[in-house]
């Protein structure tokens, strides 16, 4: 992989902060780095400083060594002057016909369960019908659109009142976000931790919690059917191209006992017996 060297721009400069910004972020050394993409120190230095302009290879190797998402993959190739790599199409666009079926398969395949579908901010992009039957009575103020999942967890208005152990459930949540903004650096993301941290019903928690004993996080919602003991996985597609689809990810929520089972049959039974217009 060669690089030539060429005079400081705006735009090189531009490369050279943002790969720095990246280097740093995840704790490497430029000689860390170095050894990883196979280059000299001496030539990372000077893509740094904008003393060397990088080959298109060049970018997309350092950011794949440093862990770059392809939306900010993108961003480092236009800052070295070369066209973006990854598309970014809507979910909407007819080439992702095979991804909105694969999720609607998820979504669907999983009832009576609840299960969302999520971009990296963590907005809702499709939700299964189990879903309503948690959300019922959150104001329509934190339901969006768009709906936030951190928002609609963690808000007074949301379920927080409803969460048995929010204690738990906060600092797990407050925990991912925090390690979804160190992989991305999405000033949204900043933004939105920001937002949560001051919520009444997260400010006035505990700092430090002990360490959770069970094998998952719980999840405990008071519901007017019964308490809801629930856990959840969250899926990504496992070799994306596209923008979009990278930064797509489900969460399926799972019973963690029979009365939680039983009680979500029932639940969606009802709602299949409701007419429509009800």
């Amino acid at each position: 992989m060669d690089e030539t060297t060429a005079p400081t721009t705006p735009t090189t400069a531009g490369f050279g902060a943002q790969l720095r910004s990246w280097r740093t972020r995840r704790r490497l050394s430029q000689q860390d780095l170095s050894l990883l993409a196979e280059v000299s120190t001496r030539h990372l230095s000077f893509l740094e400083t904008g003393r060397s302009r990088p080959s298109r290879a060049m970018v997309l190797a350092l950011a794949e060594h440093l862990a770059v998402p392809l939306r900010e993959r993108n961003d480092l190739l236009l800052a070295a002057g070369h066209a973006p790599a990854y598309p970014h199409r809507p979910l909407d666009a007819p080439e992702m016909s095979a991804v909105r079926a694969a999720v609607d398969r998820i979504l669907h395949g999983h009832e009576p369960l609840p299960a969302v579908a999520v971009d990296r901010r963590w907005d809702l992009v499709a939700a299964n019908a189990p879903v309503a039957a948690l959300t019922a009575g959150v104001s329509a103020e934190v339901l969006g659109p768009p709906t936030n999942v951190y928002r609609l967890t963690l808000h007074p208005g949301g379920l927080a009142p409803l969460i048995v152990n929010l204690e738990e459930v906060a600092h797990h949540l407050l925990d991912r976000l925090s390690r979804d903004l160190e992989a991305t650096g999405d000033p949204d993301l900043a933004a939105l931790h920001d937002e949560v941290r001051r919520y009444p019903t997260v400010s006035s928690l505990p700092t430090h919690i002990d360490v959770p004993t069970g094998v998952v996080v719980p999840f405990r919602l008071r519901h007017p059917q019964g308490q809801l003991n629930l856990f959840t996985t969250v899926t990504t597609f496992g070799t994306p191209a596209d923008v979009t689809v990278s930064e797509l990810a489900l969460e399926l929520f799972y019973p963690l006992d029979e009365a939680t089972a039983a009680r979500l049959t029932a639940l969606a039974e009802a709602a299949r017996a409701t007419p429509a217009d009800a």
